[in-house]
């Protein structure tokens, strides 16, 4: 059975109060809501909507830094070019202590969340995430209005997992982008209120692609491996590639807004301008599927890794998320140029599943 409407409004009633009723002293807990979003739809889901996630510390842990990632880099904007470029604070008080562990890390030429992995710096910066965790977001998201109300999970403070109250992966699934565009847009307000980066931010109107953007620069790496595997052909239109050339977010970037290894293809740009955020056609979802899983999954891991995360697992389970959503609200999907088919078929392919 699926999650009852009712449940369905609940849960969008309730993030709307978190974000109205929280005590948000910092950015922590607009942090810790992304997390959750996206570590529900990179998790395999069971057939049952209904049912419970356990979600480990380590997990949330691990999300956390990789959203902080691009944070924890000087910021100049658009209208203070001639500016040194500076951090911006994520509270009122000192500098957010995974903000400074961070730029080191950048200070320390790691270039990815990859390298970073694999670096020395990471044991302790893991550590100290995690003890931030414990001893405040994961407890003080829920409380509204001065009060406890654990409506997406217990507070059991005894275990190493928070476990997602019934039906509640299920929403932050069916609601992945409002859930994404309400925490992103709190939390770009609550950098903006903070008297101590007034000066930098000005009257700039860059600071969402600054926080949340693509790195344009580390993409191009992934060209010359898909241009190989693609045998110099453009992904969607099957011709041959050009000097226009350019690297695409299979399941698009203002969907989920990750870069995976193994969710980019190459396309010519007009095909890509064509597409822009739709989810493509079945035709081109199966293509994807034997051409970046099944055939080369070895190949981008081995090429890519230094530069994306590059876990094939995680890359299926949002695509298979994002094409549920997309038959949960009757989209259509770019086929080509000018071209779209229903997502009946879609539908069907998941009655037979």
């Amino acid at each position: 059975m699926p999650v009852a409407t009712t449940r369905q409004l609940d849960f969008i009633a309730y993030i709307q109060r978190m974000l109205v009723e929280g005590d948000f002293v910092a950015t922590y807990k607009y942090a810790l809501l992304h997390a959750l979003a996206d570590i529900c739809i990179e998790k395999p889901f069971s057939v049952d909507p209904n049912s419970e996630l356990q979600v480990s510390f380590a997990e949330i842990a691990e999300k956390f830094i990789a959203l902080y990632w691009q944070h924890a880099l000087p910021f100049t904007g658009a209208d203070n070019e001639t500016m040194q470029g500076e951090l911006l604070k994520q509270n009122s008080g000192k500098q957010a202590k995974i903000i400074t562990e961070l730029y080191a890390c950048h200070n320390n030429n790691i270039r990815n969340i990859n390298q970073l992995k694999s670096s020395d710096r990471w044991p302790s910066l893991f550590k100290d995430t995690l003890k931030t965790l414990k001893e405040g977001p994961l407890w003080r998201l829920q409380i509204l209005s001065k009060k406890e109300q654990c409506f997406l999970y217990p507070h059991v403070k005894t275990q190493k997992h928070i476990t997602l109250n019934s039906g509640i992966a299920y929403c932050f699934r069916r609601f992945y982008d409002l859930v994404v565009h309400l925490s992103r847009h709190a939390w770009l307000q609550k950098i903006q209120s903070i008297s101590a980066n007034q000066h930098l931010l000005g009257a700039q109107t860059q600071l969402d692609e600054f926080l949340f953007g693509v790195n344009r620069q580390t993409i191009t790496k992934a060209r010359p491996v898909l241009e190989e595997i693609q045998q110099g052909k453009c992904f969607y239109c099957q011709k041959p590639l050009n000097s226009k050339t350019e690297l695409d977010h299979f399941i698009p970037f203002a969907k989920y807004a990750n870069d995976l290894g193994h969710n980019f293809v190459a396309a010519h740009s007009s095909c890509n301008n064509s597409k822009r955020d739709h989810l493509s056609a079945i035709i081109h979802r199966d293509r994807w599927y034997e051409q970046n899983i099944i055939q080369n999954s070895k190949l981008i891991d081995t090429e890519l890794s230094p530069y994306f995360n590059c876990d094939a697992p995680r890359s299926e389970a949002v695509t298979s998320w994002a094409y549920q959503t997309a038959v949960n609200n009757n989209a259509q999907l770019w086929l080509g140029k000018g071209c779209f088919e229903s997502v009946e078929a879609l539908q069907n392919e998941m009655l037979v599943g």
